[in-house]
């Protein structure tokens, strides 16, 4: 019996539009997973946007971004975080990578990747090549990336009006 490799795809909708993503398993097997489960879960419904930063990238997958506190966004997680898995898929327009999110462990800050939150790159980002994990890629609607980086935003590149997420998995 032969196997077929699932090859899922994710739109998320905001709303200015929909991102749709396709994945790399091969780079990456236990983000795509991750990714893809929380998606079915219904975990990133109703979080934001909460980090854009013209020319650079936009973040999101917070669950804490939920909350009207403002203070709170981009310090949650899912409550688990995931070991790297760089490898040399370039940050260039439209990847999608695992934001990188501190956790307290006996006193020391360990950088591990977030369990949950995610950033599109709105420009190619050499710089970070090879220290996040790059999982996928938009395939369509970087049009709407681009609508959404020009949020205007406060001083923490917080969007002033939240940009809410909802997302589908399609295999």
């Amino acid at each position: 019996m032969q196997f077929q490799k699932i090859d899922p795809r994710v739109t998320i909708t905001t709303p200015f539009g929909e991102i749709k993503i396709r994945f790399y398993p091969d780079d990456a097997p236990r983000h795509v997973e991750n990714f893809v489960k929380l998606a079915k879960m219904g975990f990133y419904n109703g979080t934001t946007f909460h980090r854009v930063v013209p020319g650079f990238l936009i973040q999101g997958g917070d669950p804490l971004s939920k909350s009207p506190d403002r203070s709170l966004h981009g310090s949650g997680s899912p409550g688990y975080w995931l070991n790297p898995e760089t490898s040399d898929r370039p940050h260039k327009r439209g990847a999608i990578a695992m934001a990188k999110v501190p956790r307290e462990s006996n006193s020391t800050r360990d950088f591990n990747d977030s369990g949950s939150q995610f950033y599109i790159n709105v420009a190619d980002n050499s710089g970070l090549d090879r220290t996040y994990t790059v999982f996928g890629e938009v395939f369509r609607g970087m049009d709407v990336v681009d609508k959404i980086v020009a949020a205007v935003r406060d001083d923490c590149d917080n969007p002033l009006e939240p940009i809410p997420m909802t997302m589908t998995v399609k295999e």
